[in-house]
C-alpha cells in the first residue's frame, strides 16, 4: 500500500527536530530546557547563536517541504489516491509537532508550514512569508507574526487551491498552529510575551 509508506514517510521526515540536532552540533543547551522550552528557531536564538537559530529555521522549512515533495513525487509514480499527497502534508507537520525520535517533545511548527506551503504552492507560501515578516518586523512578535500568517492560510488555500484536499489539509494545519500557540495567546492577551531575541 504506497499511501500509508508515503505518509509515514513524510510523519518521519518531520520527526526530525532541527533544534535539538542543531543544538547538539554548535554544543548548546537542549531548547527544551530553558527559554520558552520550544525546540524551534526563535528558541534557539535565545542562546545569542545567530547562526544556530538560522540553521534550526532553514531545517525546519527545509524538511517540510521535502515531505511534501517526496509525497508529490512517490505518489505520482506509484499512482497513489489522491488524498494520499495532502495526508503526508499533515503527517509532516505532525511529525514536527511530535516527533517519534525526540520523545514526542516537538516545536510548534511555523518554519515546517512555511516548506509545506512552498511545496504546496509556492506563490501561496510567498505572500504568507510577507505577511510574517512585516509583522515580526513590525511587533518584534514572534508568536504573533505567526498566528497571523495561521490566520491567512487557509483563506489563502481556499482561494489559490480551491476546494480541494489540499485546502482543507492546510485548514487542519492552521487549527493545530493555534492550538500549539494556546500559551503564546494568552500570553499576548496578558501584554506578557516575549519579543524576539529576548
Amino acid at each position: 500500500m504506497p499511501e500509508l509508506a508515503i505518509i509515514v514517510g513524510a510523519y518521519l521526515i518531520g520527526s526530525v527536530s532541527f533544534a535539538v540536532v542543531v543544538s547538539r552540533a554548535f554544543g548548546l543547551p537542549d531548547p527544551h530546557d530553558y527559554g520558552s522550552g520550544n525546540p524551534g528557531a526563535t528558541n534557539v536564538l535565545r542562546t545569542g547563536n545567530k547562526a544556530a537559530a538560522l540553521l534550526t529555521l532553514a531545517g525546519d522549512g527545509v524538511k517540510g517541504w521535502l515531505g511534501v515533495f517526496l509525497a508529490q513525487l512517490f505518489a505520482a509514480r506509484l499512482g497513489a489516491v489522491d488524498w494520499t499527497v495532502p495526508a503526508a502534508a499533515i503527517a509532516v507537520f505532525v511529525g514536527h509537532l511530535w516527533p517519534v525520535f525526540h520523545r514526542f517533545r516537538g516545536g510548534k511548527g511555523v518554519a515546517t508550514t512555511a516548506g509545506i506551503v512552498l511545496a504546496l504552492h509556492w506563490p501561496l507560501g510567498l505572500v504568507l512569508f510577507v505577511v510574517w515578516a512585516i509583522m515580526a518586523f513590525g511587533f518584534k512578535i514572534s508568536s504573533l507574526a505567526a498566528l497571523t500568517a495561521a490566520l491567512i492560510l487557509p483563506l489563502g488555500a481556499f482561494w489559490f487551491l480551491g476546494n480541494t484536499l489540499s485546502a482543507w489539509a492546510m485548514l487542519v494545519v492552521a487549527l493545530l498552529l493555534f492550538w500549539r500557540h494556546r500559551a503564546n495567546i494568552a500570553q499576548l492577551l496578558a501584554g506578557k510575551e516575549r519579543t524576539i531575541g529576548r
